[in-house]
């Protein structure tokens, strides 16, 4: 049976869905974007989404009692493939060199509440 993971730490999920689920050992999250959790609004540019689209994945990786370094791999959507190397910047602020997790990145046509980045992961508990 697959456990839902949930915490206040992060946004609210935008639809119906959880913010994360563990299963089977692993854990999924859910796409965080760029929400600052107690307003619900979008940070200010590409940069400042994506610092907060990790820390809140950070959050739902921790509601479920793991750490970034559980992290296996994580795909980070793009409203814009050009902004690839600041997000990839940010990025690297919230995993140790030497165990990155596998990435995939790619540009898509929109995200939801007009998002700049969004970014989920699957953990290994």
């Amino acid at each position: 049976m697959n456990k839902i993971i949930a915490t206040t730490n992060a946004p609210a999920a935008v639809g119906p869905y959880s913010q994360a689920i563990e299963a089977g050992g692993l854990v999924f999250t859910s796409g965080q974007l760029g929400l600052v959790p107690e307003t619900g609004v979008l940070a200010e540019g590409v940069e400042a989404q994506a610092r907060q689209s990790l820390m809140n994945v950070k959050a739902v990786v921790e509601a479920a009692g793991l750490t970034m370094d559980n992290v296996a791999k994580t795909t980070v959507f793009l409203a814009d493939i050009n902004d690839f190397a600041k997000v990839n910047a940010i990025y690297a602020e919230f995993f140790n060199e030497g165990s990155f997790p596998a990435r995939s990145a790619v540009g898509v046509a929109a995200l939801p509440k007009g998002g700049l980045v969004e970014i989920e992961t699957i953990c290994v508990k």
